[in-house]
């Protein structure tokens, strides 16, 4: 049942996810505002990291690997993707608890380099919520490669 509200939340979220604070407006005979998002393709990799504390890994497929400085080489997952109207959301679960890291459009700073990305990243795990920052390889950060 928790799992269910917590999908219901990143679905609702990601809906609500719109440039210029969520308010978008809709031309009549406009197909588009219900499109799922297109920003990130199906077969690309997702990049994400975090701080506070450090996360980070990769995405692609039905596929994730979640790092963190305990486990540098990352745990594998099963993961759904969903793309709503705002962005993606990537599901799963990872030591029994839910994963739910939800990937939408935005300027992003991950606060320690001088590094600005595409995609923001919100990540729920076992009840806590971590902020971070996304790119792929079409949407790339922009700064240093190793800051």
């Amino acid at each position: 049942m928790m799992r269910s509200i917590t999908l219901a939340m990143c679905a609702l979220g990601l809906a609500a996810c719109q440039p210029g604070g969520g308010h978008q407006t809709l031309v009549p005979g406009d197909s588009k505002e219900h499109a799922p998002f297109a920003g990130i393709a199906e077969d690309e990799t997702i990049r994400f990291t975090g701080t506070e504390p450090f996360w980070g890994g990769t995405a692609q497929g039905g596929q994730l690997i979640y790092t963190t400085p305990e486990t540098p080489a990352g745990t594998t997952i099963a993961v759904k993707r969903f793309a709503g109207r705002g962005g993606v959301s990537l599901s799963g679960m990872l030591g029994g608890q839910a994963f739910d890291l939800t990937v939408t459009s935005g300027q992003c700073s991950d606060g320690m380099s001088d590094r600005t990305y595409p995609f923001t990243a919100t990540l729920m795990l076992a009840g806590e919520t971590r902020n971070g920052c996304a790119w792929t390889d079409a949407k790339r950060f922009s700064g240093p490669e190793n800051p």
